[in-house]
């Protein structure tokens, strides 16, 4: 299946838990991704991504909690849970605080605020261990060729770091050696930086050997449309996205989004004309991945209506403090998103045979 067809469904997630504070539905969101990952994930090194992901959204989440409870909240609370020594500040720093009272509903507006965050993470790292980097990189338009080696490059190396992390880890263990706090770190740092940069010395040689990087000459009034067009798109999908994400930009947001894709689209389209690569047996877009992008789109576009028109209900408040209650109708549409869990090609396992194509039939026609 088309890499693309992961991202687009990955980002509709995103897209949802970008409209809810809702813990139900983020929790929900978050399930369904995981779900997924699960039933599709292969076992290849960039599928492992998956749990350096939720790992990092727990930090996140932790980090928000404890900014609330230094830092303060900006929601009332009359709930005080506990009351902090707090630093004098001097008057320029109105509004600024360091301690003082902590609230429940100043915990739980937290609480939702940083569950909204590591539901998105989650969501990228749904789309990373799914999505084949390397496949991904030949679907790419050919003005970003040069960036998406770079990422693909950079997302292919990150699990082997984790891998050289973890192997001298155990070394150290088994030879009696601390592993774990500032010592242990640069011990075993040191060895993770020098195979990290013998293997970028490496596969920089092997690129330049097959002709990367080389450019076809292109008249200059068609390099500054193509700049021009490319960059005033991409500040137009930029504005309409976030008119999309907000609350305000209901209006302006979908036409300056649709302008702003079409001019990026025909920059992208100009400046391939400098790629001089050939792509060999290109992946095709096909009915599964229609189905899995759409299923996304589809969860995507279902919370942003019901954003519109029960607000009350993705956004429950934290004043007066309530129990927050699953609408029907949101987490059913959630519930699209397990589409790709039936309609995706299943991974090939360890020790599993794999799937030989059909025999053509013969043709005994004269």
């Amino acid at each position: 299946m088309h890499p693309g067809a992961w991202w687009v469904w990955a980002l509709g997630l995103g897209v949802a838990a970008s409209r809810t504070t809702n813990p139900l539905l983020l929790g929900l969101l978050v399930a369904v991704a995981g779900y997924v990952v699960a039933a599709r994930r292969t076992e290849a090194p960039w599928a492992r991504s998956y749990g350096a992901f939720v790992k990092i959204a727990l930090v996140v989440l932790g980090v928000r909690l404890v900014f609330a409870v230094l830092l303060g909240s900006p929601i009332p609370g009359s709930h005080v849970l506990v009351t902090l020594p707090e630093v004098p500040l001097p008057d320029w720093a109105q509004g600024v605080r360091i301690g003082g009272r902590v609230t429940a509903e100043g915990l739980v507006f937290a609480l939702y605020d940083g569950l909204k965050l590591a539901a998105l993470l989650i969501c990228v790292g749904a789309a990373n261990a799914l999505a084949n980097p390397s496949r991904l990189l030949k679907s790419l338009p050919g003005a970003l060729y040069e960036a998406g080696v770079a990422v693909v490059v950079a997302l292919t190396f990150a699990p082997n770091l984790i891998a050289d992390v973890r192997r001298l880890r155990s070394a150290r263990r088994l030879r009696g050696r601390p592993d774990r706090g500032l010592r242990g770190l640069l011990q075993v740092g040191l060895p993770v930086l020098e195979g990290a940069l013998e293997r970028s010395v490496a596969l920089a040689a092997a690129m330049d050997a097959r002709g990367y990087g080389r450019t076809a000459d292109v008249p200059a009034p068609v390099r500054r449309l193509t700049a021009a067009l490319t960059l005033g798109g991409l500040l137009g999908v930029c504005a309409g996205t976030y008119g999309v994400l907000g609350a305000a930009g209901a209006g302006y947001a979908l036409p300056l989004l649709a302008v702003g894709t079409a001019a990026a689209l025909g920059g992208l389209w100009l400046g391939g004309r400098r790629s001089v690569r050939t792509r060999y047996r290109p992946d095709a877009w096909g009915a599964r991945a229609w189905l899995v992008a759409g299923s996304g789109v589809v969860v995507a576009v279902a919370l942003i209506r019901f954003g519109s028109l029960d607000p009350a209900a993705l956004r429950p408040g934290v004043v007066p403090l309530t129990a927050p209650e699953l609408p029907l109708w949101p987490a059913l549409a959630i519930l699209a998103g397990l589409l790709p869990a039936l309609v995706a090609p299943a991974p090939v396992r360890a020790g599993e045979p794999a799937p030989t194509p059909p025999k053509p039939r013969k043709d005994n026609s004269p």
